[in-house]
């Protein structure tokens, strides 16, 4: 029943908000040419992003931080069931790229643990959207 209440919401403010986007877009293309060239500059500016967030355990790490705030490297990966190696590489990677944020509790116990910076939670917010809209079809 939430499930169905979120994804009516959801989908109701996608529609205006890609309506929106939309008109946007055609008034820039009526006031301005966009060269192939310009095209293709921007497409190879977003693509390092789309390839880091479409890898597998990217957006999983992403949304378990979202909902639970600081998580520890334990529990992310009894979360995801992903090996040691994998995770960490993931992590590493995240927080490079500005998503995610480690801090290190020397203890003792030592303990590491996860947040979301506020790249990775704006990224989280215009992603849940975007995959509830686009999988609407497939539930």
């Amino acid at each position: 029943m939430l499930e169905r209440e979120i994804r009516k919401m959801i989908e109701a403010r996608m529609r205006r908000t890609l309506e929106g986007i939309e008109e946007t877009i055609q008034e820039i293309f009526k006031s301005q040419k966009i060269s192939l060239e310009d095209l293709k500059e921007t497409v190879q500016r977003l693509e390092k992003s789309f390839n880091l967030l479409s890898q597998k355990w990217s957006l999983q790490i992403l949304y378990i931080l979202f909902f639970r705030n600081a998580v520890g490297f334990g529990e992310l990966k009894n979360i995801l069931g992903v090996n040691s190696r994998t995770l960490s590489d993931k992590l590493k990677t995240l927080t490079e790229s500005g998503y995610a944020t480690r801090f290190v509790d020397p203890g003792p116990p030592l303990r590491v643990n996860y947040s979301l910076t506020k790249k990775g939670w704006d990224t989280v917010l215009l992603a849940l959207p975007l995959l509830y809209y686009s999988s609407r079809d497939l539930v």
